[in-house]
């Protein structure tokens, strides 16, 4: 298992260096320059010069690209144009929002997603297996953007002041104060600056509220969480669906399951522990492959619930031609996609006997 970590780990290297390059001479070729863009009808050929001088961009591209994977070797991803922070630094701050949406979008995904496809893969051409698979066909048709907004529109303004309302937009409640677990655990005095690890945790606000025993930090932060979630997760959860119930369907033909059958064991047994496991192997690598969908979707919903994330500072970055911070997030976001695809690889050696990593 460590050889085969270890050598999954270097052979990411060039993919993650060929992105990184792709990345960072693909922005440098959209037209117009970060200053242009910052500073808009104030910018003058002197404050542009003085600019670029500045952040290294009066360099040739080649040397920009040599200086900054040198910056990247020592963990230094460099400073935002636009922000005028570091990129670790806004990216403490701006990631945490986009994994918990992720995250929280393939547990909707995956928890509901693949009990409907065992069902109706068990109760095969019933009226459950046709409307299980009407639902699937129309989740996998229906546009994030668009599903994120008839979502706020039901539950934020249809809905409001019942029982059933839900918040249209933001990770909490107005006013709603959330204390870093480091300052309730005394890990960081009140005023001392705490590293960026410990806000990247203290960001997520499920785990930050779990670990501080924050009851009323936990519901408020869900209760913002369900509609991204379920606009970001409902593609994915019916793409799940249909793949489980094609593979669930294809193992209860099998020999060994008519085996299990024969020698009177349990249905439920029969069902889950021979036919769903085996079932699930090309489902795990959908489910690995489907977080590049989460992350896309995320990019367009958490503009729409205005969520402070990767995908909105993405945008930013973009328009303001912010070289820097684009490159950092995309190494990043690369990164999370290499030990993504890793876990998913050791899960399906797991669920699979047959193969030995390492």
């Amino acid at each position: 298992m460590g050889a085969f970590i270890l050598r999954r780990l270097i052979s990411s290297i060039p993919v993650l260096l060929g992105i990184l390059a792709v990345t960072f001479f693909l922005a440098r070729a959209i037209p117009g320059d970060p200053c242009t863009a910052i500073y808009g009808e104030r910018a003058t050929p002197q404050l542009c010069a003085a600019f670029a001088a500045r952040n290294g961009l009066d360099r040739s591209v080649p040397e920009q690209f040599a200086v900054y994977i040198g910056n990247v070797l020592t963990g230094n991803l460099g400073d935002s144009i636009r922000y005028s922070v570091s990129v670790t630094s806004l990216m403490a701050e701006r990631l945490p929002v986009t994994i918990e949406l992720a995250m929280a979008a393939l547990v909707f995904a995956v928890v509901l997603g693949i009990p409907l496809g065992i069902i109706s893969a068990y109760y095969r051409n019933s009226a459950i297996d046709v409307g299980t698979m009407i639902g699937a066909n129309v989740g996998v048709s229906m546009p994030v953007f668009w599903l994120g907004l008839m979502l706020a529109y039901i539950f934020g303004v249809i809905l409001k002041d019942t029982p059933f309302a839900l918040p249209p937009s933001g990770r909490l409640s107005p006013g709603f104060q959330a204390i870093p677990f480091y300052e309730a655990w005394g890990l960081v005095t009140q005023g001392q600056d705490a590293s960026q690890l410990l806000i990247f945790f203290s960001r997520l606000n499920i785990l930050n509220s779990i670990l501080t025993l924050n009851g009323a930090l936990f519901a408020d932060a869900l209760q913002h969480l369900i509609l991204p979630a379920v606009a970001v997760g409902t593609i994915p959860m019916a793409i799940i669906a249909r793949m489980t119930r094609s593979s669930v369907l294809e193992t209860l033909n099998q020999d060994y399951v008519r085996t299990a059958r024969s020698k009177g064991l349990r249905e439920l047994h029969v069902v889950i522990g021979h036919a769903v496991r085996n079932a699930l192997l090309p489902v795990v690598t959908i489910i690995g492959l489907n977080f590049g969908l989460l992350i896309s979707g995320a990019v367009l919903t958490e503009t729409i619930f205005s969520l402070a994330g990767v995908g909105r500072t993405l945008v930013d970055g973009i328009t303001a031609r912010d070289y820097t911070l684009v490159q950092g997030f995309t190494v990043v976001i690369a990164v999370a996609f290499v030990v993504i695809n890793l876990f998913t690889d050791i899960i399906y050696s797991y669920l699979d006997p047959r193969i030995r990593l390492g």
